[in-house]
Parts: structure tokens; sequence; C-alpha cells
């Protein structure tokens, strides 16, 4: 009896201090839009790279990113990544090496992936296109946000402007700076001035910004409000991509690396996230290899398309490095493993399960 009551005890002990780490946890959520497997784990591509179809200064790109092996190719485009990130935390989706990582969905284009990773659950029944139409679905922002813990701790920043349709702004409550939108509210001098530079400074796309602005305005709001979950999505690699440009799909990837590391040097800095903090990354949707030509596109109709990655670091995560074993994950997991993360019940409805990360 005696023992049983000292099982309970310790039982109860272990379970109040879980909860009590899950609600000093606070969770990052990035998206690289379009960014292929094949780059993160191998650098540049050397079918692209001095092709002049879709390079126009090849020597200048292979300078800064061809090197004689491909783990020596992938520092050179993501030294954060392939430096800091994977002494600290794991990196799936090699499939050279077995590990993969798959969309359910069987769209493989934008609102389709966003809709998986944010819920948990591919519906390809209402979400086949890009069209602005708010979200039926439940995404894990808003069902934090509708959490006691959560409310008003929520924030979600994109470059394309179809996010606040997929987050379901109106309806989730969920704040979303996206697009070409300003920062409003009680500005800071930093956000005034980008509100004043993004309108100065043409976007070569009509949907999608500068991946800078989404950064920064992302890192100013946490700075000042301190979310306990924040997504940002860049969007420039998919657009390059689309474009035929692949020093530019390039650059932009080594970019986005470095913004990433600017956000954890942040929250490293920063009293309420130091120590406090999960990273997740991962991308929407693949991009075709074969014809060559299809590295520019994605869709049900391109072979790979659906073949993705996923990169977890920070609070509590086993630093298991690049995974190099068989391994099958997919991104309807990451919306659950949030909420776990974070203390929040999975509700039944979502079919992904959670990561043991």
């Amino acid at each position: 009896m005696k023992n049983r009551i000292l099982f309970l005890m310790i039982a109860t002990v272990a379970m109040f201090r879980v909860n009590a780490q899950n609600k000093d946890t606070k969770v990052v959520l990035i998206t690289l839009d379009g960014f292929r497997w094949q780059e993160l784990f191998t650098g540049a591509d050397s079918l692209l790279i001095d092709n002049k179809d879709y390079v126009h200064e090849p020597e200048m790109l292979k300078k800064a990113f061809w090197r004689d092996t491909p783990s020596e190719r992938r520092e050179a485009l993501l030294p954060f990544f392939w430096s800091q990130v994977v002494k600290m935390g794991q990196i799936h989706g090699n499939r050279k090496l077995e590990s993969k990582v798959d969309l359910t969905n069987s769209m493989w284009f934008s609102y389709p992936g966003y809709n998986e990773i944010l819920t948990g659950t591919a519906d390809d029944k209402n979400i086949r296109s890009n069209d602005k139409i708010p979200n039926p679905n439940t995404t894990v922002l808003e069902l934090y946000n509708n959490a006691a813990e959560g409310k008003g701790k929520v924030a979600a920043f994109g470059s394309w402007d179809v996010f606040p349709s997929i987050v379901n702004e109106e309806r989730s409550g969920v704040p979303v700076n996206a697009g070409f939108e300003s920062a409003t509210g009680n500005l800071n001098e930093r956000e005034k001035f980008l509100n004043q530079l993004q309108n100065q400074i043409p976007s070569p796309w009509g949907s999608v910004r500068l991946d800078a602005f989404t950064h920064h305005y992302a890192l100013e709001h946490m700075k000042k409000e301190h979310p306990r979950l924040v997504f940002i999505s860049y969007g420039e690699t998919d657009d390059f991509a689309h474009d035929g440009d692949y020093q530019a799909y390039l650059k932009s990837a080594h970019n986005t690396d470095g913004l990433i590391k600017d956000v954890w040097e942040f929250t490293q800095k920063d009293d309420f996230y130091k120590d406090q903090t999960v990273f997740l990354i991962t991308t929407d949707h693949g991009r075709g290899t074969e014809p060559l030509d299809t590295w520019r596109s994605h869709g049900k109709d391109i072979k790979g398309a659906g073949s993705v990655w996923m990169i977890a670091f920070g609070k509590n995560v086993d630093p298991k490095g690049e995974v190099k074993e068989e391994k099958q994950l997919y991104s309807n997991q990451i919306a659950p493993t949030i909420l776990k993360i974070l203390g929040i019940p999975v509700p039944k409805e979502i079919e992904g399960k959670p990561m043991k990360l």
C-alpha cells in the first residue's frame, strides 16, 4: 500500500513538472515555400548551376555555392542549418538515406500544403486551389489562440497574400501580417520605417512580397508582444523557381538560412524565449527533377513534388543531427506535435500523430 501511494505521489509530481514545462515552452514554426529536399541535403544541383537557361551568371554562382562534395555544397548554401542546427537538432528527409517526409494531400501545391501543416489533416475535398477562400478547417494557431494559456499569444507572418485566408483570420482571431500588409497598432520606429520602405520597394510578384519584410515584421512583433506561438512563412524560393531563375532561388535560400539564424539568435538573447523555444521548419511542397525543367514546377502531375523535409531544434529536442536511418514522417504530424509541445490536447479529428522529438 505504501509503495502504491509513493508511486502515485511520484507520478503526480512528474505530471505537474511536465505541465509546468509545457506552460513555459514557446514554438516558432517556419516554412520555406517550395524549397526542394535535394538542395537542402546536397546543395546546388550540378545540372542547374551552370545551365544558362536558368542562370545568368554561372561563374559567380559557382564561386558562391559550388564545392566538390554534397556535404560541402549544402554547408555553403545553408551554413546555419549545416554548421549549427545539425549539432543541436534533427534534420529529416534525406531520401538517399531512406529518411522520408511526405505530404498526405494529393494536390502538391501551396494552399493544400499549408492547410495540412497547420491543421494536421489533409483536405483534398475542400482545399483544391490557391484561391483566397476562408479555410473551413481549424489551424493549430486557432486552437492555441482559443486556449486560455494561448489567448492573444499567437501571431502569423507570411510573404504570400493568401495566408489571411489559410489561417482564417476573421474567424480565428489570430493576427496575420501577410502579402503587402503594413504593421498596425502601436508601432515602434522600426515598424514605421518598414511600412514606408515596403511601399517604396517593388516586389517582382503581384501576390508575394520580399521575405525581408516578412522577417522583420515578425521579429519586431516578437520583441514587443512575445507571442508563445509564431508562424513565419518565407516565400521567395518558390516564386524564383517558378520564374526559372535558379540563381535567385539559391541566393534566396542562402539568405533565408541567415534570416532563420537571426530569429534563433534573438530568442537566445531574450529572457522570454531563451532555452524555452522549439523551432520547427518545413516546406509546403517539393518540386520536380525529371524532366529537368520540372524543377520549376509542382502539383500532382509533377513526380516528386510530394516529397518534403522537416527540421526541429530547441528545447528538449533530441540532437540526432541528420537522420540517417529508414524513417517515415508526414507533414500532417507537425500540428499535433506543436499542440503536444504546448500542452494542449490533440483533437481526435486531427489525422496526424505527434512526433517524438
